[in-house]
């Protein structure tokens, strides 16, 4: 992220659209916008891995017409990301309810999903929120991710969670200070590597901790950790 006029950050995004239509569409409305620079645009992934731009700070990856594209093939264009110096923060825009998204969130690379009917300011807000290591995820996406016990939204609005709210559950059991650091850096996306790395432990002590947070928050995936993690006031976003 560089620092524009005023001395006020400017986000560098690349956009990823099959449709022309669409890719001109994201190019101008990101234009749009005095802290936010497209620095490429490209009409699928591999073009974008091979591409000689400059690192992006956001991705906004369109999945229009990709029925032939499998999970496992784009989680590993978006683990390539993790090859690099610095790694993007990745948003999908999905034209369909895609069964495999909670799959894609659960590599902690896709920070934000839009649906096809988002809003400029929602698509705005989504590339600034992710530029500042938040995560922002439409109201069926986090519905889908979350307990249908506690998923009761309003599609057409943001959901807030109340932390005092009766409706969360107890805590199996308390996370250790150590747990709670690791499940703040679980939210910022970081693989295992990288938490072992910005720690100073071995990768087997992360795995360890993150199977002790799965259990004690009862979740099945990093994204759910995440999500239970905010609810109880674990991780502040």
């Amino acid at each position: 992220m560089e620092r524009g006029v005023g001395s006020r950050a400017v986000t560098s995004v690349f956009i990823i659209a099959q449709s022309d239509v669409v890719r001109a569409e994201l190019e101008a409305l990101i234009a749009g916008e005095e802290d936010l620079r497209v620095v490429a645009s490209a009409v699928d992934w591999p073009i974008f891995a091979a591409s000689e731009t400059e690192q992006p700070d956001v991705v906004i990856y369109d999945t229009e017409r990709r029925g032939e594209e499998t999970p496992g093939s784009l989680q590993s264009y978006l683990e390539e990301l993790r090859e690099g110096p610095d790694v993007p923060a990745v948003i999908i825009i999905w034209a369909e309810r895609d069964e495999w998204l909670g799959e894609l969130l659960s590599t902690g690379l896709v920070r934000a999903t839009l649906s096809r009917s988002a809003s400029t300011a929602e698509i705005v807000a989504a590339v600034r929120a992710v530029s500042s290591g938040l995560i922002a995820l439409d109201a069926e996406t986090l519905a889908a991710v979350l307990p249908r016990s506690t998923a009761n939204f309003d599609s057409a609005n943001a959901a807030l969670y109340d932390q005092h709210s009766s409706s969360i559950e107890p805590l199996i059991e308390d996370l250790t200070p150590r747990e709670r650091e690791v499940l703040e850096m679980l939210a910022e996306g970081l693989s295992n590597k990288e938490i072992a790395s910005r720690m100073k432990i071995s990768e087997h002590t992360v795995k360890f901790h993150v199977a002790s947070i799965f259990g004690k928050l009862g979740a099945s995936s990093r994204t759910e950790a995440v999500m239970l993690g905010i609810r109880q006031g674990l991780v502040m976003m």
